[in-house]
């Protein structure tokens, strides 16, 4: 999930002339990897030129497992370091880091008080990773980390009536069914309380929505369940990058052709080679037709190249330069908290919390 933009068009919890975008990413890697960038983070990019874009660095989901807080630390620095050197602009779209949006916690209370312990209980991703922890080992918050999601979007959400042009949440086919809790949420709070929340729809680009592991073809490329070797990570260096490409798993025969059933490896990486280069995969099989895996292998390793060596050198300048960094999630984070605290204005009156006096 996953946030400064055009403030004259884009008033907190003001209908705007543009639709409105929310996403967010967990900084639980040293690196993005290339299902993230194709996935989603590419598209966000996109997103900051026609919407009133959100985006954020997802920090309080990242600790409901293990974790150190010093990588923690570091690697949030290098999640919105990476966001920045893929293009996001911090004048036209809002990066900012979750933690620092104190109304995201504030909110996820008021929601769960609205969820229901078997609606949570049924998310799937809870579900996979509590068996992989057993029982014992995992926390609340991973159990109600679907409801921190549904307030992450909601505190964004633009206020309803007409002026209103829609609200839009860039997600993955594994993130559906939150989406769907979160409008359930939304469409349940507004019928206890009054209209307050616009009801959030997914934005999913079909073509790039599941890059698969290197390694293993069939499964989702993954920082939890991939090998190193099955990942193309952006920070990568270029010969690990390029060995890795090189040593990809690949299918019978020596067709370069796209058949999901039976050539699971050579269709993965026709997908990344398509979406990289903006080439269709039938005319990428009619290029390649009778030249083999390893000809093919080595042009893809180059375009993956080119496009991530300068994502990586960027990230690399503006790492370089900790305070500059800071700032811009500072004024993000000031961007995003004018629409949180006003969200929440409405939010406290509407269940009946007693309003803070002045002294």
């Amino acid at each position: 999930m996953s946030e400064v933009s055009s403030p004259e068009s884009n008033a907190p919890r003001a209908g705007g002339s543009i639709p409105r975008v929310l996403s967010g990413i967990q900084p639980t890697g040293d690196s993005f990897h290339l299902g993230n960038y194709l996935g989603a983070l590419r598209q966000w990019v996109a997103l900051q030129d026609s919407h009133d874009a959100f985006y954020c660095v997802v920090d309080l989901h990242a600790i409901t497992v293990g974790y150190e807080p010093e990588i923690l630390r570091r690697r949030t620095r290098v999640s919105a370091a990476q966001l920045l050197a893929m293009g996001l602009d911090p004048e036209r779209a809002t990066l900012f880091v979750q933690s620092h949006v104190r109304e995201h916690a504030e909110l996820t209370w008021i929601l769960g008080c609205l969820t229901g312990f078997g609606e949570a209980g049924r998310m799937t991703q809870f579900k996979d990773k509590a068996a992989k922890q057993g029982a014992s080992g995992a926390s609340v918050g991973l159990f109600t980390y679907p409801v921190l999601q549904a307030a992450d979007i909601l505190l964004y959400s633009p206020a309803p009536g007409a002026g209103a042009q829609g609200f839009q949440v860039p997600v993955g086919e594994d993130q559906r069914q939150h989406l769907e809790l979160t409008r359930t949420l939304a469409q349940r709070f507004n019928n206890r309380f009054g209209e307050t929340f616009v009801a959030p729809e997914a934005y999913i680009l079909q073509a790039t929505a599941k890059i698969t592991d290197l390694q293993e073809p069939t499964a989702k490329m993954s920082k939890s369940s991939s090998s190193p070797q099955g990942i193309i990570d952006v920070l990568d260096d270029p010969g690990p990058m390029r060995k890795k490409i090189m040593r990809a798993v690949t299918d019978t025969g020596s067709d370069v052709v796209s058949d999901e059933e039976n050539k699971p490896g050579v269709t993965n990486l026709l997908r990344v080679f398509s979406a990289l280069s903006g080439t269709p995969v039938p005319d990428l099989e009619r290029r390649y037709e009778g030249a083999g895996y390893g000809q093919f292998k080595k042009d893809l390793a180059q375009v993956v190249l080119d496009t991530l060596t300068p994502i990586r050198e960027r990230t690399e300048k503006l790492l370089g330069d900790e305070d500059q960094l800071d700032r811009i999630l500072a004024q993000g984070a000031v961007r995003a908290g004018e629409v949180a605290a006003q969200t929440m204005e409405v939010v406290r009156d509407r269940v009946g919390f007693l309003g803070r006096g002045r002294t």
